[in-house]
């Protein structure tokens, strides 16, 4: 039986771009450029690694998020992998972690699965909590945080790098892994591939298709809010100390004054 891979990717605003608010307090994503977030990068690496040490394997991708976020998908498509599917919905706009986590777990559930592969956190969220909260919805077991992942004879094992140990860890499939940036580079997209991914089936489904409801996510059922938000200041024009002899004693009061010493 082939095993099934999905990898949970998302599309990003570039973190070189000039980020805000909207009027709606979620983040701006129409006036900024968009990519398949660098941390997800390493997950997809991931699973095609997998499938290629499988007898025969399956890799999906799959996001949540506007008809922008197909170029995330087709990124990874580029990079390897087999098939995609797309969340779309005006519904979902403004939904929590909470909320992704319970479309993210219908879709998956859908697609069907072996093994499921996320980042460790998104870049512009950076909350790094829905590969746990996703594991609990399918009820499946979590292996989080891998610095490196096999699978073999029906079950998912990796490493895990603490500051201040290692860990060995390992779970009977399905299950759900996250990877951290020391996993392995991610392969970069070939001509043939970019070419190739162009012809690869991407599944559009909506709210509809996974029997949830639109009070399930969205603003409306989001578990947080944002009250409030203003833009960053400027940054200040920094204090320039010229040495006349004493410069050394005038660095040593500032940093002493902004209390760095």
């Amino acid at each position: 039986m082939s095993l099934r891979i999905v990898v949970c990717v998302k599309y990003v605003p570039d973190a070189t771009g000039d980020r805000k608010f909207a009027d709606d307090l979620t983040v701006d994503r129409e006036d900024v450029d968009g990519l398949l977030s660098e941390l997800d990068e390493y997950a997809v690496e991931q699973a095609l690694q997998i499938a290629e040490e499988a007898d025969d394997a399956e890799v999906t991708v799959l996001t949540v998020g506007p008809e922008d976020a197909r170029d995330a998908l087709r990124k990874a498509l580029s990079m390897g992998a087999d098939k995609a599917v797309h969340v779309d919905d005006e519904s979902i706009h403004g939904s929590d972690v909470m909320a992704t986590s319970l479309v993210l777990a219908k879709a998956i559930e859908k697609t069907g699965y072996d093994l499921v592969i996320a980042g460790m956190a998104s870049t512009d969220g950076t909350m790094g909590v829905l590969p746990a909260i996703l594991a609990e919805r399918l009820g499946v077991p979590q292996l989080t945080l891998l610095s490196e992942v096999k699978v073999e004879g029906g079950r998912v094992t990796g490493r895990r790098d603490t500051d201040s140990a290692t860990e060995q860890v390992e779970a009977s499939l399905p299950a759900l892994v996250s990877v951290t940036d020391r996993s392995g580079e991610a392969r970069y997209p070939s001509f043939k591939g970019i070419m190739a991914a162009k012809k690869k089936p991407v599944e559009e489904l909506e709210l509809s298709d996974l029997d949830i409801e639109a009070d399930e996510v969205g603003l409306e059922g989001a578990w947080t809010a944002v009250d409030s938000a203003a833009q960053r200041p400027a940054r200040a024009v920094g204090t320039v100390v010229k040495d006349e002899g004493d410069g050394a004693a005038l660095v040593a009061a500032f940093l002493a004054e902004q209390k760095f010493v």
